[in-house]
């Protein structure tokens, strides 16, 4: 940061209150945009340089009770890849976009279907036979015009793997390909990334953290997995609030990881079902 843009950051900073009084300086969404074209750089800069100062860019006003100057400074200075962009990825998209995370690797070569409407967040009648990928980027833009968003409109393979993942610091499984899923898992411990996997059949579904050196889907899923198997969604559907609620759990993994807070649901398995409102953690051993 230089001593310009520190000073230019300072003058555009206004005084507010949180909702319980508590005094903080303010950089408005509007300055925030300003001070990015004036010096060139993207929006997630000028609001970390901002939070090192002190000053909390107000669209994350209502983090801080939570997160301190210095944790959103962390996730802005973050990048998540989010492999699948279809129920649980576009749900993703859409919290991290608005947590901070300050760059997105969006990939998934699908494009939206009618039967991908009762769920997917991204998807609209408008956007019908068009990128997922181009779907999400455009949606973190409307979002949060401060983020970077990378849009990969490619299905990862054994081979595009790692180029498509970029050099996140978290990946996040939103397949529902087995086979797929244990591409990725491989390709994240090749990388050394820690990788947040979850999977949703009907009104349940289950969400796991793996490390570069854990175990892994093997102990979910079995040492081979046939790759003409789909998982359980196929045969049992997906409804729009259990992916929401997997989804959002997947979100609350990656901030944990990347803030090193918190206990991730590492070599354990989280497992909820709607219907019988249970929240099992199960304990994942070889």
């Amino acid at each position: 940061m230089t001593s310009e843009m520190l000073r230019a950051i300072e003058a555009l900073a206004e005084s507010k209150r949180f909702p319980d009084a508590d005094s903080y300086r303010a950089l408005p969404v509007a300055s925030v945009r300003r001070l990015s074209e004036t010096f060139g750089v993207p929006g997630r800069q000028i609001e970390a340089a901002a939070l090192d100062a002190g000053i909390v860019p107000d669209r994350y006003a209502r983090n801080m009770k939570m997160f301190s100057l210095q944790d959103q400074a962390t996730l802005l200075r973050a990048s998540v890849s989010v492999v699948g962009l279809g129920g649980l990825g576009g749900s993703v998209t859409e919290i991290l976009a608005r947590t901070g995370v300050g760059t997105l690797n969006l990939i998934d070569g699908d494009r939206f279907e009618d039967h991908n409407l009762n769920r997917q967040l991204l998807s609209t009648e408008s956007l019908l036979s068009t990128f997922k990928a181009d779907a999400a980027v455009e949606r973190v833009r409307q979002i949060n015009g401060s983020l970077t968003a990378n849009r990969c409109a490619e299905f990862l393979t054994a081979q595009s793997a790692q180029r498509l993942l970029g050099r996140a610091d978290v990946v996040v499984d939103c397949l529902d390909s087995l086979h797929t899923r244990i591409l990725l898992e491989d390709a994240a411990k090749q990388m050394n990334v820690p990788l947040v996997s979850a999977a949703i059949a009907g009104g349940s579904g289950h969400v796991t953290v793996i490390f570069p050196q854990d175990p892994g889907l093997r102990l979910i899923y079995g040492e081979r997995v046939d790759p003409s198997l789909k998982g359980a969604e196929a045969s049992l559907g997906c409804l729009c609030h259990a992916v929401f609620l997997l989804a959002s759990l997947e979100c609350s993994e990656v901030a944990k990881i990347i803030l090193k807070k918190g206990a991730p649901i590492r070599n354990r398995l989280l497992v909820v079902d709607l219907y019988d409102n249970t929240f099992e953690l199960l304990n994942l051993t070889p």
